[in-house]
């Protein structure tokens, strides 16, 4: 049997033909896996890490000004905060009394943001994390912060503004 012969595979392709195209597609998938972190419109689905949130907050399809309580301030700890996802927004509280809120969706690929600790806001999806305070970046790869939801107080109800 030939050098040649020895290296054909099906189909008249060379076995380095064909490993060329296998290592192609493999990092085509590496690439679309941890693409731009432009997010898009926010209408997109998320890459991965679990299910997709509403992007409106409003789970429920109606009109949330008047909206029940979301939240009581004891639920929110100070330092820390709630993801509440089907609710569409992560509420903070950074200092005692101080409530913030923002969307649950990561800037980098539309992934739903997971928990609150440490005092950020993280992203299990590729490891993104937001301040507590603003919602700006405190650990890559997303470059853009958590935009802000309007939430309110009332007593000691937290509900979208």
């Amino acid at each position: 049997m030939s050098d040649d012969q020895a290296l054909t595979g099906p189909g008249g392709q060379s076995r380095r033909t064909l490993l060329t195209g296998v290592g192609a597609v493999g990092a085509a998938v590496v690439l679309a896996a941890c693409g731009s972190d432009d997010g898009g419109n926010g209408s997109d689905a998320p890459t991965s890490g679990g299910p997709a949130v509403p992007s409106t907050g409003d789970a429920g399809g109606g009109d949330r000004q008047g909206a029940q309580s979301l939240a009581t301030t004891a639920d929110i700890p100070v330092g820390g905060g709630k993801v509440l996802a089907t609710d569409g927004v992560v509420i903070t509280q950074p200092t005692a009394g101080q409530f913030k809120g923002f969307s649950p969706i990561c800037t980098h690929q539309n992934c739903p943001v997971t928990n609150v600790d440490g005092g950020t806001i993280n992203c299990t999806c590729h490891g993104s994390k937001f301040s507590i305070e603003d919602g700006s970046v405190k650990a890559g790869p997303a470059t853009k912060p958590l935009p802000p939801r309007d939430i309110k107080v009332t007593g000691d109800q937290i509900s979208l503004a």
